[in-house]
């Protein structure tokens, strides 16, 4: 499906129902939108996971401007403020009030950008496996240690060129090394759209992701945010989470660090998770219990 969002045609889908059967009653659940990573993917990397929590949430996914289905777009809107809007500009097309929005990696800067733009909009905010600014030293390091002295050459190459062969070598020996368990899915990979132009506009120098840093923002969050990343993270090691939760309202913010997960603890470790993140959703939307 598409909708038209701040001058631009984006790819959105759904999960689940908003209004839930209780006897005599229909019952409104809450709407959870759910960010991809990337950039340069499409929301399918989060599929079928996700659609586990549609009992208690309706969950739209979107394709961020310039990836997936989404339509064919100016680079020069490919930013994390435009992305964030977009956000916003998704909600208002589709009247969707007080959504819980979940973050994962590029999607958790995402997050972080509507998050600090339009603070009192959300229900609530999970970034996952992400960060407000970018070690790459430390990331780099990270691979080394997970996969040796070539891992970290293929990583250094990746975020700094990006040709054919250094995202082919990046595929192979680096990104096995971002999960501790393998996909529930084997198809997942598979199915996703790429468009590396938009990763290379990101990441290249003067890419976005080396001069971004949310964290003098982050004070500005007024809902509930949740911040969740694994320890064995090469990608976004957990003291970016750490980070991130340390400049967020204290009152506002729960942190939790998962061992033995890597770059994506909802696939890494579901059985702990999943339960984990509806506590969080029954406490951050209480009414949900009568659902």
């Amino acid at each position: 499906m598409y909708v038209h969002v701040n001058k631009q045609r984006l790819f959105f889908d759904v999960v689940g129902a908003k209004l839930k059967i209780d006897g005599k009653r229909l019952v409104e659940k809450p709407t959870l939108i759910a960010l991809h990573g990337g950039p340069g993917l499409d929301h399918s990397r989060l599929r079928p996971e996700f659609d586990a929590l549609a009992d208690i949430v309706q969950i739209v996914l979107i394709d961020h401007r310039g990836n997936g289905r989404s339509m064919p777009s100016d680079p020069d809107t490919w930013t994390l403020d435009q992305w964030g809007d977009d956000v916003k500009g998704l909600c208002d097309a589709l009247g969707i009030v007080k959504p819980l929005v979940f973050g994962h990696s590029f999607g958790g800067m995402v997050a972080q950008s509507y998050l600090t733009r339009h603070p009192e909009h959300a229900a609530g905010v999970v970034l996952s496996s992400t960060a407000a600014r970018m070690d790459f030293a430390g990331v780099f390091d990270f691979f080394e240690r997970k996969g040796g002295p070539e891992a970290r050459e293929v990583a250094e190459r990746f975020w700094t060129r990006m040709s054919d062969e250094d995202l082919q070598d990046y595929a192979r020996l680096c990104l096995p090394l971002y999960a501790s368990r393998a996909p529930v899915d084997p198809d997942q990979s598979a199915r996703a759209i790429v468009n590396a132009d938009v990763i290379r506009h990101f990441a290249i120098s003067p890419g976005e992701i080396r001069v971004m840093d949310f964290r003098p923002r982050l004070k500005l969050a007024r809902c509930p945010v949740l911040v969740v990343g694994g320890l064995e993270d090469p990608a976004t090691p957990a003291a970016c989470s750490e980070e991130i939760a340390a400049n967020l309202p204290a009152h506002l913010t729960d942190l939790r660090l998962f061992a033995g997960c890597g770059h994506g603890v909802y696939r890494d470790d579901p059985d702990h998770f999943w339960p984990f993140l509806r506590e969080w959703i029954a406490k951050v939307c209480p009414g949900l219990q009568s659902a």
